[in-house]
C-alpha cells in the first residue's frame, strides 16, 4: 500500500501529469459514453484529417487555402458518389446473390463430407461425418434466421446511412475550412504549460498520420487490384471478395488468413479442383506477397515499432470497445498509449554507492 501511495505522490505531484491524465480520462469517457451519438462527427474528423494532407500540398504550390479546400472537397464528394451509387450497390447485389446460393453450397459441402470416410477412413468415421453434416444443417438454419433479422433491421440502417450521407460531408467541409480557428479555440482554453501533452503528441502524431493515410491508400490499392484480378479470372462475387480483401489489411497477421477461407471455398464451388482454382489461389497469394513486401514498405515511411503481440492485443481491446473504428485505429491508439508510457515520469534510480557515502566533516 505504501508503495502505491509513493508512486501516486511521485507521479501526480507534477501538474503536467495531472493535465495529461485529465485529458486522457475525458477523451476516453466521451468516446465510450457518447461514441454512438457522436459517430458522424468522429468519422468527419477522420476524413478531414486524411484530406488535410492534400489541402496542405495544394497550398504549398501557392494556391489559396479556401480554393484548395473546395477542390479537395469536390474530389471527396466525387468519391462519395462513386461509393454510394457504384461500389455499395454492386457489393450489396453480390452479397444477396451469395446468400441465395448458400443452400446449394451447403448441399455440396454435405456431399463432400459424406465422401470423406470412404476416401480417408483413418482420419474420419461415418458417424463423425454425419454429425458434422447435421451441425452444418443447423448452422444454415440459424444463418437464415439471422439474415431475416438483418432484413427487418434494414430500415433503421437506411435511416442511419442517410444521416451519415448528409451530416458527414457538411462536417468535413467545415473541419477543413475552419481548422485553424477550431484548433486555436481549443488551445486557448488549455493550460499554457502543457509540455508533457505536446511531447506525447509530437511523438505519436507523425506515426499516426502516416499509418492512417497509408492504410486508406493500401485498402484502395489492394481492393482494386484484387477486383481486377478476380474479374479477369472469372471468379464470381469479385467485388464482394475484393472488398473483404481490402479491409482485411486492417488486421495484420490475421486478416489475410481469414479472408483466404471464403476465397478458397467460393473458388472451389465454382471451379472445383483444377487449374482455374489454382489460378485464383496463386493470384491471391501473389497479391498478399506484393502487399506485404512492396506496398507496405512504400506507404509506411514511419515504422510503427510495436510488437506483434501488442498489435493483436490492441486490435482485440479497441475493436471490442469501438467496433470497426476500434479495429481501424487499433495500431494508432496503441502507438499513442506507447507515447504516453514513454513520456510518463519515472522514478530515477539512485546511483551505485549514493546511499553509503559518509557526510563530510
Amino acid at each position: 500500500m505504501e508503495l502505491l501511495r509513493d508512486w501516486f505522490r511521485r507521479s501526480f505531484s507534477d501538474p503536467q501529469v495531472v493535465i495529461l491524465g485529465v485529458f486522457l480520462v475525458v477523451f476516453f469517457a466521451v468516446v465510450v459514453g457518447l461514441g454512438a451519438w457522436l459517430a458522424p462527427m468522429f468519422a468527419s474528423i477522420v476524413i478531414a484529417y486524411l484530406l488535410e494532407a492534400m489541402v496542405v500540398r495544394l497550398t504549398r504550390l501557392g494556391m489559396p487555402r479556401m480554393l484548395a479546400v473546395v477542390i479537395v472537397f469536390i474530389l471527396f464528394l466525387t468519391l462519395l458518389v462513386f461509393l454510394l451509387f457504384g461500389l455499395i450497390p454492386l457489393v450489396s447485389r453480390q452479397l444477396s446473390q451469395l446468400v441465395q446460393q448458400f443452400p446449394n453450397y451447403i448441399s455440396q459441402g454435405q456431399v463432400l463430407l459424406k465422401q470423406l470416410p470412404q476416401a480417408y477412413p483413418e482420419l474420419i468415421s461415418v458417424e463423425q461425418a454425419e454429425a458434422i453434416v447435421a451441425q452444418l444443417g443447423q448452422e444454415a438454419a440459424n444463418l437464415g434466421q439471422q439474415i431475416l433479422g438483418w432484413s427487418l433491421e434494414s430500415v433503421a440502417s437506411i435511416i442511419g446511412l442517410v444521416v451519415y450521407v448528409i451530416l458527414v460531408p457538411v462536417l468535413v467541409f467545415f473541419f477543413l475550412k475552419d481548422k485553424d480557428m477550431m484548433i486555436g479555440w481549443i488551445t486557448d482554453r488549455m493550460p499554457k504549460d502543457r509540455t508533457l501533452v505536446n511531447r506525447v503528441w509530437v511523438e505519436s502524431e507523425a506515426q499516426i498520420a502516416n499509418y492512417v493515410r497509408g492504410k486508406v491508400v493500401e485498402i484502395i490499392i489492394v481492393g482494386a487490384v484484387t477486383y481486377v484480378t478476380f474479374m479477369i479470372l472469372g471468379l464470381q462475387y469479385a467485388a464482394l471478395l475484393a472488398t473483404l480483401v481490402g479491409f482485411s489489411v486492417l488486421v495484420p497477421y490475421v486478416g489475410a488468413a481469414v479472408v483466404t477461407i471464403p476465397i478458397g471455398l467460393l473458388a472451389y464451388f465454382q471451379f472445383g479442383w483444377g487449374w482455374e482454382f489454382g489460378q485464383v489461389m496463386i493470384a491471391y497469394a501473389i497479391i498478399q506477397a506484393l502487399d506485404g513486401n512492396l506496398l507496405v514498405p512504400l506507404l509506411f515511411s514511419e515504422v510503427v515499432n510495436l510488437h506483434p503481440v501488442a498489435i493483436i492485443l490492441a486490435i482485440l481491446v479497441f475493436g471490442g470497445v469501438w467496433g470497426f473504428w476500434g479495429i481501424f485505429f487499433a495500431i494508432p491508439l496503441a502507438t499513442f498509449v506507447k507515447a504516453v508510457i514513454n513520456a510518463w515520469p519515472r522514478s530515477e534510480k539512485p546511483e551505485a554507492g549514493a546511499g553509503t557515502e559518509e557526510p563530510s566533516s
